[in-house]
């Protein structure tokens, strides 16, 4: 199977920069969102991203145009996922969301169609099932920001074919990312599950009271070498998110260890969710920065 046209499903913080890596890796791409504002948000951040992109030379302006032309943007699930050869759902981190979501797309892709989700904790087997092809479901996760970070976790499940999960590693390198095969699902595959084991010792050493935040973050960069904090990752990547995943796992196990600690439920309930609400666990100002 040949992968020429590609789907994204969903334009928020990783969709839109998903379908930029199809368009820059020369496959025919469309972004899909149900919110227009979503979709015209996303093609100009692209744009801003694309153009610093050029100014810096890691990309000319030829090459810039010519992704451009390639990447589509439509409200209409039909239009993005009708003639597809392979999608990528990036919809929000809810189980409940994405299989509806996976039934809608087995009804309208071909047959053929891979049908790959970016959940960076729910593994494919628990929505391949609302699916006529559970064989053409796998994981393709990206990391955030996804025209930044150099890595895929392509994970296959045990109804995954072999034929599916080596199309789906042969995409993400036509992206320009690394990608890493795993054999064997489990919630949160093998970078997060690191991950969040250092958030949730931090979180632990936070709220009994042992170390500021600050303090966590600047110990962690320093003398762990992170070039993030586990304060500062959660900003950037979304307390809400965060919040999801945890919920997410805990649903799964049943430990009340995973359920989402008071202080990441506290941030939520008062939309203080990061950088994209300009405050978190710090606060910024319009461009990003920390403010003082």
């Amino acid at each position: 199977m040949r992968v020429n046209k590609l789907a994204v499903i969903g334009a928020g913080s990783m969709g839109h920069q998903i379908a930029m890596l199809g368009a820059l890796g020369g496959y025919s791409t469309v972004l899909q969102d149900l919110n227009e504002e979503a979709l015209e948000k996303a093609k100009g951040t692209l744009e801003g991203i694309m153009d610093k992109w050029v100014k810096k030379g890691k990309i000319s302006e030829g090459d810039k145009n010519e992704a451009f032309n390639r990447l589509t943007f439509t409200p209409s699930l039909e239009e993005a996922a009708g003639n597809a050869d392979f999608v990528i759902e990036a919809v929000v981190e809810k189980l409940d969301v994405k299989r509806e979501v996976f039934q809608q797309l087995d009804n309208i892709a071909p047959p053929q169609t891979i049908l790959a989700t970016n959940s960076s904790t729910i593994v494919s087997s628990l929505i391949a099932d609302v699916t006529e092809r559970p064989d053409r479901v796998c994981n393709m996760h990206f990391f955030f920001p996804a025209l930044v970070m150099d890595c895929v976790e392509v994970v296959k499940g045990d109804h995954t074919s072999e034929e599916t999960a080596q199309i789906a590693m042969e995409v993400s390198e036509q992206m320009n990312r690394t990608a890493v095969l795993l054999h064997k699902e489990i919630s949160g595959f093998i970078a997060n599950r690191i991950l969040f084991a250092i958030q949730k010792e931090a979180m632990s050493l936070y709220e009994n009271g042992y170390a500021d935040f600050k303090d966590i973050d600047t110990i962690t960069k320093k003398a762990l070498s992170h070039p993030l904090g586990p304060f500062e990752l959660l900003d950037l990547s979304g307390i809400d998110v965060g919040y999801y995943v945890m919920q997410q796992q805990y649903n799964e196990t049943g430990n009340p260890l995973d359920q989402p600690p008071k202080t990441i439920v506290d941030k939520v309930e008062a939309g203080e969710l990061g950088r994209k609400t300009g405050k978190g666990f710090y606060e910024y100002s319009e461009n990003g920065r920390v403010r003082s």
